[in-house]
């Protein structure tokens, strides 16, 4: 779990909730039309451009925000550096049936067994690489769009609250309402936007790139250790993809 996610979502919302409070009451706050037009019409505009299993698809993505494993670098580079002695030692065909932490390692080192050529495991793998980043970048893309509605369907509430108030000035008791669908509308599409959307949709394409720079490292790792390469050489070249501070420390 990603504790920043969470934390951020948590306590984001809930000093929007003690403000509300104690301006008065939360109540004042809470508007049955407003939430219709922005949410629920955010939610279908943004359906609009999308189909509809590309939409539905990107509530399972958005949990990477929040729900996320991936493999440490650092821990990658000694499990790779210890296939890649077994395999300098025994020859590739020792590695068959190795347990590794990682799905995509797992499959690379599947295609060295069988024999593959260089450049159909770095096609193969690279595609692998290219597809996951265009599903996340798809799910970024709808949170993106979903952020730039929500302030735009505030507006569209705005107006009809203010059309719904300015049509009945000699009814002062319908002035209020529509005043508060006016005015409400407007927040709830700026909370939608910059405190669940825009976050969501900045922290998915955290992650794709985090997951695509231990895609390609193990890339690299697989074509040097088909190559023989030195399994300190190896290591070295795969540091190279951790942050400077790291790239030091070893076993």
């Amino acid at each position: 779990m990603d504790l920043a996610s969470v934390i951020g979502l948590i306590l984001a919302w809930a000093i929007i909730a003690v403000a509300m409070m104690l301006s008065g009451s939360i109540g004042m706050f809470i508007d049955i039309p407003s939430v219709l037009i922005v949410i629920v019409g955010s939610i279908f505009a943004g359906l609009m451009k999308y189909e509809l299993g590309q939409f539905l698809a990107a509530g399972k993505i958005a949990g990477k925000a929040f729900m996320f494993k991936l493999p440490k670098p650092e821990s990658m580079i000694d499990e790779i550096v210890e296939l890649a002695g077994e395999a300098r030692k025994n020859g590739l065909l020792a590695l068959e049936g190795k347990e590794v932490s990682y799905d995509f390692l797992g499959k690379g080192i599947q295609l060295l067994v069988d024999g593959h050529d260089p450049e159909v495991v770095k096609g193969l793998l690279g595609k692998d690489v290219k597809l996951a980043a265009e599903r996340h970048a798809l799910g970024a893309q709808i949170f993106q769009h979903i952020s730039d509605l929500g302030p735009a369907m505030g507006m569209i509430g705005t107006l009809i609250g203010l059309v719904a108030m300015l049509a009945n000035m000699d009814d002062p008791k319908s002035i209020g309402p529509a005043m508060a669908v006016a005015l409400l509308t407007t927040l709830y599409g700026a909370m939608l936007a910059n405190m669940l959307a825009l976050p969501i949709c900045d922290k998915l394409k955290l992650r794709s790139a985090e997951e695509t720079r231990l895609q390609s490292m193990v890339i690299d790792a697989l074509l040097s250790i088909q190559a023989g390469q030195n399994p300190r050489v190896i290591e070295s070249i795969l540091r190279t993809y951790l942050p400077a501070s790291k790239r030091g420390e070893s076993e």
